[in-house]
């Protein structure tokens, strides 16, 4: 597969007499067909600055760092990443050197690409064929239609109007799916957290990273929660409302207010799928919301080792074992139990980590997977996670996915949280 590159202007070409090249930790290796896909619908690709190529040179046989175009000497190339759609999980991530001058990127998932015949090819694992994020069945003027029905139901309610700025201004694929009715819809509720992740997408507070959305400013009241997720379960067949989004805190940090809310929902109907997206830190709480009619939780992780989750999520006042205790929790009393597993090539797949997650699964049978891209600069990931712990050689995505899913048959992969209908 050729090797595709981009000039200062960010126009993006391939670079003929050069081979694509996939990083995975210090590995790295010329792009194949068979261990790349077409780029999947909805894909986008980035240039990025401050970076140099990493290519194959098909004339030496060797990889090699390009800090100008062999073609145009004196010009200078910079390296191009694919951000993939929802339902695929990166196997490989791009392959660049970095400047002295370069910056923190910003916070995408910045998979390896090529082209091939007439078409991109990007180094990706489909985990869910699920067309809940489809950009192509979320078209504009279909979701401001949604916006005007839903104002004209629930006018007052600012949790509604939080979701319209969702929806139009940050192109939430969450929100747009409440005003189409359809899937999930978010319940964003928490204005605050107790963990500092260092690739929170909300609240960036060094200065050294831009987030990509703003954190709500609001706590809703219960009754204003309640009014969005019964609209959305009263008519969305397979209905699943989830709190905790990529625009808020931690959750279980506004129980107070998703506690009442819980039984206002559950007061009206049993129908519907309740969720929480959380860091699982206060298992006491957890307990309380469960009892109150939550249905299932997503617990976002990096790693199942204490010295790499605690380098990423940066906890305040908990630790992973009380993260740990809130799945044991729900586990106990019957919930369905997700990891929200935040994966890079090159650290996700070494030894260690798979070993760390089996025997994770071994102690706490979850129900599911669900395979993440981790959005942050991958070069700067491996630093922090090699700073934090030692790591073996990387056996690959594909074999640490196929090394899991052998020793846990009954354990499911995905990409969204699943209705109660499909557990």
């Amino acid at each position: 597969m050729t090797a595709v590159v981009a000039n200062a202007d960010g126009e993006i070409f391939d670079l003929e007499g050069y081979a694509a090249v996939g990083r995975g930790g210090a590995d790295l290796v010329p792009l194949t067909l068979d261990a790349t896909i077409k780029m999947p619908y909805g894909g986008e690709l980035m240039f990025l600055p401050d970076r140099m190529p990493i290519v194959y040179n098909l004339d030496t046989g060797r990889i090699e760092t390009l800090a100008e175009n062999p073609y145009e000497p004196g010009t200078p190339l910079y390296p191009v990443a694919a951000f993939n759609s929802p339902g695929y999980v990166l196997s490989r991530i791009c392959a660049y050197e970095e400047k002295k001058s370069a910056q923190y990127l910003p916070l995408f998932a910045y998979g390896a690409v090529g082209w091939h015949g007439d078409s991109f090819r990007s180094a990706v694992i489909l985990v869910d064929s699920e067309n809940r994020q489809d950009l192509r069945l979320m078209q504009r003027k279909n979701v401001v239609a949604g916006i005007h029905r839903m104002q004209g139901i629930m006018p007052k309610n600012r949790l509604r109007r939080h979701l319209e700025k969702c929806a139009l201004e940050y192109g939430c694929p969450a929100g747009k799916n409440f005003f189409l009715g359809r899937y999930e819809a978010p319940l964003p509720t928490s204005r605050s957290c107790n963990a500092r992740c260092i690739g929170c997408i909300s609240l960036q507070e060094s200065g050294e990273i831009i987030n990509s959305q703003d954190r709500i400013d609001f706590t809703p009241s219960p009754e204003e929660i309640a009014q969005v997720a019964l609209e959305h379960i009263n008519h969305v067949k397979k209905a699943v409302v989830s709190f905790g989004q990529g625009c808020e805190g931690d959750p279980l940090l506004a129980a107070h207010v998703i506690e009442p809310a819980l039984h206002l929902i559950r007061e009206k109907t049993a129908d519907g799928t309740i969720n929480m997206n959380t860091n699982g830190s206060l298992p006491v709480v957890m307990e309380r919301l469960f009892d109150a009619g939550l249905d299932s939780i997503r617990v976002s992780m990096n790693s199942l080792r204490k010295e790499c989750y605690t380098a990423y999520f940066r906890p305040r006042s908990y630790f992973l074992k009380d993260v740990l205790k809130s799945i044991e929790t729900a586990l106990d009393q019957g919930k369905f139990v997700s990891i929200n597993y935040l994966n890079c090539p090159g650290f996700t797949d070494t030894p260690e980590e798979v070993e760390a997650f089996i025997e994770f699964r071994k102690k706490y049978p979850i129900h599911f997977v669900q395979w993440r891209n981790l959005n942050f600069d991958p070069i700067r990931y491996l630093q922090f996670m090699g700073k934090a712990a030692k790591h073996s050689p990387p056996m690959g995505m594909q074999t640490a996915l196929k090394k899991i899913s052998d020793t846990f048959p009954d354990l499911k992969y995905g990409y969204f949280n699943p209705p109660k209908e499909n557990w």
